[in-house]
C-alpha cells in the first residue's frame, strides 16, 4: 500500500478485516514527548478496504500533542485470533493433454510422482519446524492431477476462507506439462492466489537457453513465480516470502545444487499413495548423472555431479513408509548403478527385508554396464527388486554416437539381460526412434532383432524428442530449426521436428507401427515361455504385456502415462477448444468407458490363458530360444552385430579392446 496521510501498510500476514474483527490493538508512540495514539482500525478498513493485508504501521501525521513528526513504528499486537491464522499450501503436479484436449487422468495412475514427493517431504518438514512463526500452522494438501481432479473453484473458496493467505506450488513441471500448468496458474492468479513453479521445463529453459524462451514470460505475465533448481534448504524462504505477500519473480538455485544426504526424504501419506496402482512410492537414493547424452535433460538440471542419499537415510524413509503400510518403491535416479551408495543401500534393503521382514518390492533404472559391477545384480534381487528399467536407446552404435550415449555397448547387452534374467527380474527397455540413421525399413529389422536376439520383456518405444533443456533442442533452437510451438506435444509421443530421412508422418506412422510389430500375439506368447523358463514372475508379466499392448491402441496414450478407468470432466478441456454439452459429453464419455473395459477385459483374459497354458507345460521350464542362449563366440554371426549400423566395427572394437587388456 502506498504512504497515506494515515499510515504506511507493509504487505504481509494480516488483513485489516482481521485486526478489526479481533480487537486487535496497535498503539503508536511519539519518540519527542512519548505521547501515544492507539489506531481506529475499523476506519482504516472502511477507507483502504479490509482486505488489505500489513505487518506493521508507521504513522506519517505529526504528532498531535508536541506537533513534531515522529511517531514511531507500530507492531501489530499477537492476539487469539491472529494465532490461529493457517497457511494454505497446495501442491499440484500437472497432467498434460490428450488427443482429445481433455486432461490426462486416471482413477489410479501407474508412476507415482517423485517431485510431489520429495516437495511434500521438505513441506512437511517446513511445518513442523514452524518455520512461519510458533503461531502460524501450514496446511499442506498434495494432488497429482493424473489421479485426481484439481478443483478449481473449490481450491479458490478455500484460499478465500483463509483470506487467500497460502500459495498453490505447481512442483516437477515438464515440458509437455507446461501448458496445462499455465491454464491452472491463470485461473488462481485470477483469484488472487499465490502461484510458484518449479520443475524440468523452467529449471532446464533458464539453464541453457536466454531466460525467455520457451514460452517462460507467459509465467511473468501472469505473475507466477519461478523456482529453479532444487528445493532442499530453501523452501522456507519461499515460504516466508508467500506468506507476507512477496513472493519474487525468480529463485534461481540452478547454480547451488544441495547435497541431499539427510534432508528430508520424499514422502507421501497413505490417502495420496493409495491413488497409484499397487499404493507404490517412490524415492530418489541419488540425483545427477556423469553421462553426457545429447537428448537428455538430466544432466542439465540435476548437473553431472551425482549426489546421494545414505543408508541410513533410505531406511528412515522406508520405515516411515512401512509404518503406513506402503512398501513398494520406485527408486527414481537415473542410474542407480552410478550411484556411489548403491551396496550399502542394497545391503540395507537386504537387512530390512531378510531380518526385519519387510516386504519390499522395488522398480530400478540402470545402465546396460550395471551387470560388469560385481555383485551389483545379485544384490538388487535380495533387496527386492522386481523390475528394472535400462536405458538401451537404441541397437546401432552409430545412432548411438550420435547421440553420446556411448557407455552403451551392443555388445554387453545380451551378457547383461541375460544376467538380469537369472535372477528372475522383469527387464523393461526404453527404445528411441528417429536417431539420425533410422528410416522405416531399419527400425523394422531392429524390431525383429530385438525380439529374437534379445532377451527382453518389455519395451517402451519413444519418439527422440528436442526436450527444452537438453543439448539436442539448444542447437537446434541456435540455429532457427523448425519445432512444434506447441509444448504439449513434447511428450515423446509425438513428433516435433523434422528427419533427414524420414517425414513427419513417416515418422510418427512407424512409431505407431513399431508398438503393434513388437507386441505382437506371438511374440508376447515367446515372452510367457522365457519368463516360465526362467522364473520371471509370469502374472506380473502378463500385467505388463497388457498395459503396453493396450494402451496406444485403446487410448491412444503412452503406456508411462497410463492408469486404471480414464477419468475426463468438461471443465479439464483444453482452453480454446469448444466445451462439449453435459448431454453429448457424459452418455459419449460413459460409452467409451464400456467399449475400452470390454476389450482391455478381453486382452486381460486372452493374455491370462496363454499364461495359464504356458505355465502348466510340463516341459516350461525346458524353453530355450536364440536370446536366451548364453553368450559365445558364435554371438558374432547374431543380426544384432552383422546388420545394424556400426554393429561389426562395435565387435572388433570389442575384441580389440579385450585383446590389449588381456580380458578375450
Amino acid at each position: 500500500m502506498a504512504p497515506s496521510d494515515d499510515f504506511l501498510g507493509v504487505p504481509g500476514y494480516w488483513t485489516l478485516e482481521d485486526l478489526a474483527r479481533s480487537g486487535q490493538v496497535v498503539m503508536f508512540e511519539c519518540s519527542h514527548c512519548t505521547h501515544t495514539k492507539i489506531l481506529d482500525i475499523p476506519a482504516l478498513a472502511r477507507k483502504h478496504g479490509p482486505q488489505t493485508r500489513v505487518n506493521f504501521f508507521k504513522r506519517n501525521m505529526p504528532c498531535p500533542r508536541c506537533g513534531k513528526t515522529g511517531m514511531a513504528d507500530g507492531p501489530v499486537l499477537q492476539s487469539p485470533k491472529t494465532a490461529e491464522r493457517r497457511f494454505q499450501l497446495v501442491l499440484i503436479k500437472p497432467s498434460h493433454y490428450g488427443e482429445d484436449g481433455y486432461v490426462i487422468r486416471w482413477w489410479r495412475s501407474i508412476i507415482p510422482s517423485n517431485s510431489l514427493a520429495a516437495v511434500y517431504g521438505i513441506a512437511a518438514e517446513c511445518a513442523e519446524a514452524k518455520a512461519l512463526g510458533p503461531d502460524t500452522q501450514i496446511d499442506i494438501d498434495a494432488m497429482d492431477e493424473t489421479n485426481t481432479r484439481i478443483d478449481v473453484d473449490g481450491l479458490v473458496k478455500r484460499f478465500a476462507d483463509n483470506n487467500n493467505f497460502g500459495m498453490v506450488a505447481l512442483v516437477g513441471v515438464q515440458s509437455n506439462q507446461y501448458p496445462r500448468a499455465l491454464d491452472l496458474a491463470r485461473q488462481f492468479r485470477a483469484a488472487g492466489i499465490q502461484v510458484a513453479m518449479g520443475g524440468f521445463h523452467v529449471s532446464g529453459c533458464l539453464a541453457m537457453l536466454d531466460g525467455h524462451a520457451v514460452d517462460l514470460d507467459a509465467c511473468r505475465d501472469l505473475g507466477v513465480s519461478m523456482f529453479t533448481g532444487e528445493a532442499e534448504g530453501r523452501f522456507d524462504t519461499i515460504l516466508s516470502d508467500a506468506a507476507q505477500g512477496r513472493l519474487q519473480p525468480l529463485y534461481d538455485y540452478m547454480n547451488d545444487l544441495p547435497g541431499i544426504e539427510g534432508t528430508p526424504a520424499p514422502f507421501l501419506p497413505k490417502r495420496y499413495v493409495e491413488r497409484t496402482v499397487g499404493h507404490s512410492t517412490s524415492f530418489d537414493a541419488g540425483r545427477g548423472c556423469p553421462y553426457q547424452c545429447s537428448f537428455c535433460t538430466i544432466i542439465n538440471v540435476q548437473g553431472r555431479k551425482s549426489r546421494y542419499r545414505s543408508a541410513d537415510d533410505v531406511e528412515r524413509l522406508v520405515r516411515l513408509n512401512w509404518e503406513q503400510g506402503i512398501h513398494k518403491f520406485f527408486i527414481t535416479d537415473d542410474n542407480f548403478a552410478r550411484n556411489r551408495e548403491w551396496e550399502s543401500i542394497f545391503d540395507r534393503l537386504i537387512k530390512l527385508r531378510e531380518e526385519d521382514g519387510i516386504p519390499l518390492g522395488l522398480m530400478i533404472q540402470v545402465d546396460t554396464l550395471c551387470h560388469k559391477i560385481d555383485g551389483f545384480v545379485e544384490k538388487a534381487k535380495r533387496a527386492g527388486v522386481t523390475r528394472v528399467f535400462i536405458g538401451l536407446e537404441n541397437v546401432n552404435p552409430d545412432n548411438l554416437i550420435a547421440a553420446k550415449k556411448r557407455q552403451n555397448k551392443i555388445t554387453e547387452y545380451r551378457k547383461m539381460l541375460l544376467a538380469w534374467k537369472a535372477q528372475g527380474i522383469i527387464t523393461l527397455a526404453g527404445y528411441i526412434l528417429g536417431f539420425p540413421a533410422d528410416t522405416p525399413e531399419t527400425i523394422r529389422r531392429d524390431i525383429r532383432i530385438l525380439q529374437e536376439e534379445l532377451p527382453l520383456d518389455i519395451i517402451e518405444f519413444f519418439n527422440l524428442t528436442p526436450l527444452p533443456g537438453s543439448e539436442d533442442h539448444k542447437v537446434l533452437w541456435q540455429k532457427g530449426v523448425d519445432m512444434d510451438a506447441d509444448l504439449n506435444a513434447y511428450d515423446l509421443h509425438h513428433v516435433v521436428t523434422d528427419h533427414g530421412k524420414m517425414s513427419r508422418d513417416e515418422w510418427l506412422a512407424i512409431y505407431y507401427e513399431a508398438w503393434r510389430l513388437y507386441y505382437t500375439p506371438e511374440h508376447m506368447k515367446t515372452l510367457l515361455r522365457r519368463a516360465a523358463a526362467t522364473g520371471v514372475p509370469i502374472a506380473s508379466l502378463v500385467k505388463l504385456l497388457v498395459q503396453f499392448e493396450t494402451t496406444i491402441r485403446l487410448e491412444d496414450v503412452h503406456p508411462l502415462e497410463s492408469g486404471i478407468l480414464r477419468l475426463r470432466h468438461p471443465s479439464e478441456r483444453r482452453p480454446g477448444l469448444p466445451r462439449q454439452n453435459a448431454l453429448v459429453f457424459w452418455p459419449r464419455f460413459a460409452w467409451d468407458t464400456v467399449r475400452t473395459h470390454v476389450l482391455f477385459g478381453l486382452a486381460i483374459a486372452r493374455a491370462t490363458f496363454w499364461a495359464v497354458r504356458i505355465a502348466r507345460d510340463p516341459e516350461a521350464k525346458n524353453y530355450s530360444d536364440t536370446a536366451l542362449t548364453p553368450v559365445t563366440d558364435e554371438d558374432d554371426a547374431l543380426d544384432l552385430y552383422t546388420k545394424t549400423t556400426g554393429g561389426s566395427e562395435a565387435v572388433a572394437h570389442s575384441k580389440k579392446v579385450a585383446e590389449l587388456t588381456g580380458h578375450g
